[in-house]
């Protein structure tokens, strides 16, 4: 579980075929490696990949052709910036919002000019992760958890101020064309599932759920 607040931005050291999969090496002399231990969780550009190798100021993951075929790991080349956070401890502060690590899909930005001082961005993210967007609500971009300023169909645009400018890989790396790792608010996903039991479009092997639009809306989740 991670927070969508970037720790470092890593540099791809390498990226090795191994069997059909990629051996992905990241180097990164601001991340603290003192609690990093082999199995461990670290989220980059978004996706959470498993260490299995690591030294003082670089780690190694095995990337599934899975992961490779639903994120836009396979645009990274050596040198490449990437966002790095490691999985969230008990007593860490809750600054962004939940983020699994799982990627849902690949966006791509469609739209980026200067707004007084923060960077207006848009990005088409795919049509079947629309529904799971709103206004003002939660996204995690390339691991980095942002709030919508609207969502228009499949466009969401944002605006980015300069500190997550600097301490991400936007400054250098987000320009139109860029694709970029999406992962919608995991609670959206847990509520369509809730409501889709509550009208009876699952199986009969589960109980059904009490909860309904009217619920939600009387309980203040939905306006």
């Amino acid at each position: 579980m991670f927070t969508g607040i970037i720790e470092s931005v890593g540099k791809v050291k390498s990226m090795q075929p191994t069997g059909g999969d990629i051996r992905l090496t990241i180097e990164s002399h601001d991340l603290d490696f003192s609690d990093v231990k082999l199995g461990d969780s670290i989220a980059s550009n978004g996706i959470c990949l498993t260490v299995v190798d690591f030294g003082s100021n670089h780690y190694s993951v095995d990337v599934s052709r899975e992961t490779i075929a639903r994120t836009a790991l396979e645009d990274l080349k050596p040198g490449h910036l990437v966002n790095l956070e490691k999985a969230m401890l008990p007593t860490t502060r809750f600054g962004g919002h939940i983020v699994a690590g799982h990627v849902d899909g690949v966006g791509v930005v469609s739209k980026l000019q200067k707004d007084a001082r923060s960077i207006y961005i848009e990005i088409e993210i795919p049509k079947e992760l629309a529904h799971y967007t709103a206004t003002k609500g939660s996204i995690t971009l390339d691991g980095i958890s942002l709030t919508t300023n609207l969502v228009r169909d499949n466009i969401v645009s944002l605006n980015i101020i300069p500190h997550t400018a600097q301490v991400t890989n936007i400054a250098q790396h987000w320009l139109i064309g860029s694709k970029v790792n999406v992962e919608v608010d995991i609670v959206a996903r847990y509520l369509e599932r809730l409501l889709n039991k509550s009208q009876g479009n699952s199986d009969n092997s589960s109980p059904q759920s009490s909860i309904t639009e009217a619920f939600l809306a009387d309980n203040g989740f939905m306006k």
